[in-house]
């Protein structure tokens, strides 16, 4: 996740860098995103915590939300 994530920095610095409606859509859409991304890892590692989950097993859980959308942030912003 590391490297994706440092993928969708560039790139996204690169999209902003050159302006235009896409830059707009795009500060937009990161915006957005963050707020989803984190209610929705939160709700994950709720879900792990009621199941009872050791506490590793809950971090995971919610990483797993932010690895997902890193990638497919990447693939999307690659094309």
């Amino acid at each position: 996740m590391c490297w994706d994530a440092q993928a969708v920095i560039l790139l996204r610095c690169l999209r902003v860098a050159q302006g235009g409606a896409k830059a707009r859509a795009e500060t937009q859409r990161m915006i957005t995103e963050k707020a989803a991304a984190l209610v929705e890892a939160q709700v994950a590692a709720t879900a792990a915590t009621l199941k009872r989950k050791r506490k590793h097993q809950v971090a995971k859980k919610a990483l797993a939300v932010y690895a997902r959308r890193v990638r497919r942030n990447r693939r999307r912003l690659a094309k």
